[in-house]
């Protein structure tokens, strides 16, 4: 897939993202994530405390991949740094817009709500790299 091929891929449907991160001894450590893409950044929210705010405070470095789980199957992988933001508007806006996109546009407020607080913080994923596959069938 072309760039524009897979950033359009990651905003398309409700797929959940599964980010790595770094453990400090080294090790990855995955989780599924809710997530949106703005401009060339795939952005996310999390609580202060969990283990992947913790990784990416000590190293920003994170992959994201987002599959097709049906036939044609593909995939696509974003890798880049993490930048940390604890802005209470920007994380309610964030919030608001993950919450519409996976729970539906009457739920997206509160969504927003319930997430938008303090505590919880915006990461955003700037894109390094980007390899997207389709019709893996084919």
């Amino acid at each position: 897939m072309s760039r524009s091929e897979s950033l359009a891929f990651l905003a398309g449907g409700t797929r959940t993202g599964k980010l790595a991160t770094v453990r400090p001894d080294g090790r990855p450590h995955v989780v599924p994530v809710w997530f949106m893409v703005e401009g060339e950044d795939l952005v996310f929210n999390t609580w202060h405390t969990s283990l992947k705010a913790r990784h990416l405070a000590a190293d920003p470095r994170a992959a994201l991949v987002v599959d097709h789980e049906e036939p044609p199957y593909g995939y696509v992988l974003a890798e880049g740094k993490v930048e940390i933001s604890d802005d209470l508007e920007e994380l309610r806006r964030i919030a608001t817009i993950i919450g519409g996109r996976y729970m539906g546009e009457d739920k997206a407020e509160e969504f927003g709500l319930r997430n938008g607080v303090e505590g919880e913080l915006v990461m955003r994923l700037h894109i390094e790299r980007l390899v997207g596959l389709d019709d893996m069938t084919g």
